[in-house]
């Protein structure tokens, strides 16, 4: 067997949104998952358990967003620091260590998982658990971690965007490989651009695909991030072909057996809201509008805050605003964390 790529939730609702897709959704969800994924085969690197973390990192920036680490190979002579971040050990002593300092949400274990086969078993290591790693050793970092992103020039500008109007699916073609986000943005009076969401692989993972795609297919950008509820009438939100089971239905045969109706689209059904019912359209909107709101911060925000931010919201990036009016100016993902992290302190003030 081969490595292919990396299959994620952008990727799957972008394939789902095409027309082919949309008319036979039941065809669409049997596709081999080889004609969804997007061919990367240097995204998955396999180091040897030796393997130092100042050289992890080092194939992390390059691009590499999983490091395989056999553990049937003897443990012997095994960097320490390495060792312990991929045995697990770590997880167990920050979470003791870190319970009453506010950081147990940041480090709880993440997706990685170890996989076992008759030949081999291996460790899978992502750019968060290096993070989640990094970020409880601080102090040994010093004095970059408190530094601002901007001093350390962490701040990546060439970051893929499309207009409020724009149709969303347009958003699909500019997908940059590291992040996996599309910052949807307002023109400002003198030609700026404030964001007001994005489309990312992150913000979709728990949403309903399906109902996704169709929003994805046939709203603009800037409907897609805020929601059909501020866009437009009840009255005007299509009904899409996407079959649900409703229990307790009158055509049930003795309550065993549900119904199938076609659903109505809107931001509830693409699941950025919660399900409580009773709530009025306003409330809905101000939770929707708290949940799928970007995730921003300051060029003067320091290392550790973005850190911190991009590990308790299980994200890929921060989105870098200024002034007020949050004009997009800049992103910061696990690339630039490591390269700041790796690089010389900033220079100090006179």
């Amino acid at each position: 067997q081969r490595f292919v790529g990396i299959l994620n939730a952008l990727d799957i609702v972008a394939f789902l949104a095409k027309d082919w897709c949309l008319e036979d959704q039941e065809k669409a969800m049997k596709t081999p998952v080889s004609e969804v994924v997007i061919p990367n085969n240097s995204l998955l690197k396999e180091v040897h358990p030796a393997t130092r973390l100042i050289d992890a990192l080092e194939i992390m920036k390059q691009g590499v967003k999983r490091l395989l680490v056999p553990t049937s190979v003897g443990w012997r002579c095994v960097s320490k620091k390495f060792s312990v971040l991929y045995n697990g050990r770590w997880l167990k002593n920050m979470d003791s260590s870190n319970s009453n300092n506010g950081l147990t949400n940041i480090n709880r274990p993440s997706t990685s998982t170890s996989t076992n086969s008759s030949r081999a078993t291996f460790c899978c290591l992502s750019r968060e658990d290096v993070t989640r790693f990094l970020i409880s050793c601080l102090g040994a970092l010093a004095p970059i971690p408190l530094s601002s992103i901007s001093s350390l020039e962490a701040i990546n500008p060439h970051f893929s965007f499309v207009e409020a109007p724009i149709p969303a699916i347009e958003a699909t073609r500019k997908v940059p490989q590291d992040t996996n986000a599309i910052a949807v943005v307002e023109l400002t009076s003198d030609g700026q651009h404030k964001i007001i969401g994005e489309i990312s692989a992150c913000k979709l993972w728990k949403c309903d695909y399906l109902a996704a795609a169709y929003a994805l297919a046939n709203l603009s950008a800037g409907q897609f991030v805020m929601g059909v509820e501020d866009t437009l009438s009840p009255r005007a939100v299509p009904d899409i072909g996407i079959n649900s089971t409703l229990k307790g239905d009158s055509n049930s045969v003795n309550g065993t057996a549900g119904s199938t109706r076609p659903r109505k689209f809107s931001s509830r059904s693409i699941g950025f809201f919660s399900h409580a019912g009773g709530h009025a359209l306003g409330s809905m909107r101000s939770m929707y509008r708290g949940r799928s709101a970007p995730l921003t911060c300051k060029a003067t925000s320091s290392l550790a805050a973005v850190m911190a931010q991009i590990l308790s919201h299980r994200a890929t990036h921060v989105w870098v605003t200024d002034g007020e009016d949050d004009v997009l100016i800049g992103v910061v993902g696990y690339r630039e964390i490591l390269h700041a992290v790796t690089g010389p302190p900033p220079p100090t003030m006179s």
